[in-house]
């Protein structure tokens, strides 16, 4: 067999019971399960390895074979490839396809202004995710070390690329762990995994067999997993997967995994297949009809061309740009930094978010949050027996020493009234799970002082103190003791016992026998407190419509205790292992009506992402560990911290310079004002549109002429577009940034098909008034006719933008931007202007007669009138 593998151990197979197979995340731990069950002789043996390690020669074989340890993100494409990824967007090739049809008409000036608009975008987006796709690099930055390990019998340094599955690898103190390992001999082995779990504190990891109830990978204590480091102890391990195939090798590939298209793309996408579904109705109706009505079948293609144009919103793109790029500026100065400008929309239209709870909701710093005696009531005398025990040690001190020994308070207090020298220790280790400080006292008495966990201190232990009476560690009492400790965990709280003994000073080498005797003075308890502002954050959240869910790898009490000070709902914890054992649909469900899993690992953390997206939410994930790598890269928008990790900056869509739920909500308003603005101009220029289109195909039928010229149709809906340039500065309805906000396909054709047929009708009304008042009959009167028509639409539909650009009753109840209002106004000034100027003569524009004025002049209110109505009674709100 391949030395490069090791043949299934699981102790439980990849299928079910009901022949569907078991998601990758259970089967991922089944097989790690079975190598931490398993005999280490047989563990050798299936890898052709001994104790003594491989020789350099069967090394290097198997380096040649099984490759380098080292992570294989795949070829990255190149910069080429990702620019025509990017430009072959539908909506790029409608415009581009247009761009080449108006200069093969003699549109240059249009033609050149579209390719400007389309490249613009491209380039935009193509920085950007230039810069997401350098998360493989800073992958394979973290990975460059040298290893110490067993080569031909002795002890040599490699570089952590030729290690291979067989070999014995020594760790100590500070140690990157190179592969995946099975440990074969420890000594007071603590493991940082937090890059990989979420869990702030050390593992204890061991040699012997785990147990039989573990639930997942980070609960086989004697595996050790590339990524993570050592805090504290030596071990030697036998490498059992290298490179890819390790733990990190599976979170890495879900990690620099292709992303999924946005839900920005996605809806972009659904508007332009909307609208070329319009131009294959329209412009071939449009075609035909002139075509048969006049004969002229060019002059028939020129128009049907004009309208295509006429129909596609061509500033989409650039306004798109100009509105993510100003959202971002503006968020930004709340400090949220986005790296993603399409992520602007994702955060304003995300429904759930989905976050661990470490350094979130949490002050990611462990605080010793109570000092009690063993009947639960405060007791200074345990914070400063746990002090002089962490203080006078002299081995490596762990997180929770570091949080003892912040009350410096203590420090001055004990050492104002006594004198304390250090006379012996008995360190740590993880049989006894406890350790001891023996310091004299004023010279004249001992005290040994044991901390550790609270079944090993008991054990050592004969008496109780409660105030100033003692009390025996019969069954009696134990009872009782264990009570409190049990409330204590159920708050989430990490605990450590603390028992003393005195006697006189003697000279004497202490050693684990004395550690017997003891008194049960109470205990210190640990958190990894709530933050003030995650409360209101939460709620705030909730307000604007905003789930949050927890996907954490820490376990349910702990997760439990931090929910219920935060104010965060929790009617049921899910469980990592509980999710393995559920099929697709039945996780969606699950996802759905709970608000809390725990004991998470990183596929299953992406697991859940994808069945909440499954049911049509949209997702935001904030991490900042190596293991948050699949959760980012699965949701649609994703959020990490100037202090993660490399790999899951890279990989974040935004990035918040404050590791806080209220920055994130203030970018979620911001974001939804982003997109307000953008579904303005969508919505305004699809339903001005439409309607302009609607009215050619029937003037076309009925006049002997064309309703306007090719040239001016480019040219009206040019002006048009630089009207709605200011649309990014307008402001936005306080009522539209209360809920998340989507891509509605729907909403923006009914927008059409109410609006549009509405400003059809007084199209209709300016023909009559061409025809029948101005007497505009003949092809000779044809240049009247469109003018009049050119005027009446640009006039009409830049000034509908203030009536759709709100659900309020416009300039009353919502007044527009500064910026806004100049623009269109503006724009109406020269369509007013420009019959009557030699630039105006070069479109075939000409004077208008007083009576069309004055007719204009009533039907613009009266448009404007039937729009409102239009909007507030068949529509509802619209912004």
């Amino acid at each position: 067999m391949s030395r490069c593998t090791i043949k299934s151990l699981s102790r439980s197979s990849g299928s079910r019971g009901d022949g569907r197979t078991r998601p990758q995340a259970g089967q991922l731990f089944d097989e790690l399960s079975g190598l931490a069950f398993a005999a280490p002789e047989q563990l050798l043996a299936d890898l052709g390895a001994s104790a003594s390690g491989l020789s350099t020669q069967a090394a290097l074989e198997r380096l040649r074979t099984c490759g380098p340890n080292t992570l294989q993100m795949g070829q990255r494409p190149t910069a080429l490839m990702e620019l025509l990824r990017l430009l072959v967007s539908p909506l790029s090739l409608l415009l581009m396809a247009l761009a080449v049809v108006s200069w093969l008409t003699g549109e240059m000036r249009g033609a050149v202004v579209i390719f400007a608009m389309v490249l613009l975008s491209t380039l935009l987006g193509f920085v950007q995710e230039r810069r997401s796709s350098r998360a493989a690099e800073k992958l394979k930055a973290l990975v460059s070390t040298r290893v110490l390990l067993q080569r031909d019998g002795g002890a040599r340094e490699v570089d952590l690329a030729e290690v291979v599955p067989g070999d014995i690898v020594h760790l100590a103190v500070g140690d990157l762990v190179p592969a995946d390992l099975r440990l074969l001999d420890s000594k007071d082995l603590f493991v940082n995994e937090s890059s990989l779990s979420g869990e702030s504190l050390p593992a204890d990891k061991h040699h012997a067999p785990p147990d039989p109830s573990a639930s997942g990978a980070f609960e086989l204590n004697n595996l050790c997993f590339m990524g993570s480091h050592v805090v504290s102890g030596t071990a030697q391990g036998l490498v059992l997967r290298t490179g890819a195939a390790t733990f990190f090798g599976h979170v890495a590939d879900e990690t620099t995994r292709q992303r999924k298209r946005s839900a920005f793309d996605l809806g972009l996408e659904r508007f332009t297949t909307l609208m070329i579904r319009f131009m294959a109705v329209m412009v071939p109706a449009v075609f035909v009809i002139n075509g048969l009505v006049r004969g002229d079948w060019f002059e028939a293609a020129l128009f049907a061309v004009a309208v295509a144009v006429g129909l596609t919103p061509e500033m989409l793109p650039m306004l798109a740009t100009i509105n993510l790029a100003k959202g971002a500026l503006a968020m930004a100065r709340r400090k949220v930094i986005v790296k993603r400008l399409t992520a602007v929309q994702n955060m304003g239209a995300m429904d759930v978010l989905c976050t661990d709870k470490t350094g979130t909701l949490t002050q990611d710093c462990v605080i010793l949050e109570r000092h009690v005696d063993v009947s639960g009531a405060p007791d200074l005398r345990v914070l400063e027996f746990a002090y002089l025990n962490s203080h006078y040690q002299s081995g490596m001190r762990n997180l929770l020493d570091e949080a003892v020994l912040r009350h410096v308070e203590v420090h001055e207090r004990l050492h104002d009234m006594d004198s304390y020298r250090r006379i012996d220790e008995i360190p740590f280790d993880f049989e006894r799970r406890r350790m001891s400080v023996v310091v004299e006292k004023n010279d004249r008495s001992h005290i040994l002082i044991c901390k550790g966990a609270v079944e090993e201190v008991f054990a050592c232990c004969s008496v109780a103190q409660v105030g100033d009476d003692l009390i025996p560690l019969d069954e009696s009492h134990r009872q009782r003791l264990d009570r409190v400790v049990a409330d204590l965990n159920a708050e989430g709280f990490r605990v450590i016992a603390v028992a003393v003994r005195e006697e006189p000073s003697m000279p004497h080498e202490y050693a684990v026998a004395d550690e017997v005797g003891l008194t049960l003075l109470g205990y210190v308890a640990f958190l990894d407190p709530p933050k003030e502002s995650a409360g209101p954050a939460i709620a705030a959240l909730r307000d604007a419509g905003v789930a949050v869910k927890i996907l954490t790898g820490d376990n349910e009490r702990v997760t439990r205790k931090i929910c219920h000070d935060v104010g965060l709902p929790v009617e049921r914890i899910v469980l990592g292992h509980e999710t393995d054992a559920l099929d697709e649909a039945a996780l969606a469900a699950l996802a759905e009506a709970t608000s809390v899993f725990a004991k998470m690992t990183p596929e299953q953390k992406s697991r859940v992402i994808r069945a909440l997206q499954s049911r049509g939410r949209v997702v935001g994930y904030m991490g900042d560990g190596i293991n948050d790598g699949p959760g980012l890269r699965a949701a649609d928008v994703s959020f990490s911290v100037e202090s993660a990790v490399d790999i899951a900056r890279e990989s974040a869509d935004i990035i918040l310079l404050e590791k806080s739920l209220m920055v994130l909500q203030q970018g979620v308003t911001e974001g939804r004002r982003v997109f307000g603005n953008l579904m303005k101009y969508i919505r305004m220029s699809a339903s001005s549109n439409f309607g302009n289109m609607f009215s050619m195909l029937g003037a076309s039928a009925l006049l002997p002429f064309l309703p306007m010229a090719p040239v001016q149709i480019m040219l009206n809906n040019l002006l048009y577009d630089v009207s709605q340039t200011a649309v990014p500065t307008d402001t936005v309805d306080e009522a539209y940034l209360r809920q998340p906000r989507a891509w509605d396909i729907g909403g923006i054709a009914r927008t059409m098909f109410f609006i549009g047929p509405a400003s059809s009708l007084f199209d209709y009304a300016t023909f009559a008034l061409m025809w029948f008042v101005l007497g505009a009959t003949t092809p000779a009167d044809a240049a009247l006719f469109q003018t009049g028509w050119f005027v009446e639409s640009l006039l009409s539909q830049t000034l509908i933008v203030h009536v759709l650009r709100t659900s309020r009753v416009p300039f009353l109840e919502s007044a527009p931007s500064p910026a806004l209002l100049a623009t269109t106004l503006g724009v109406c000034a020269i369509g007013v202007l420009l019959p009557y100027t030699p630039a105006g003569a070069t479109f075939d524009l000409v004077p208008l007669p007083t009576e069309y004025w004055l007719a204009l002049a009533a039907m613009l209110p009266a448009y404007m009138l039937l729009t409102q109505w239009v909007k507030s009674r068949l529509l509802g709100a619209v912004s």
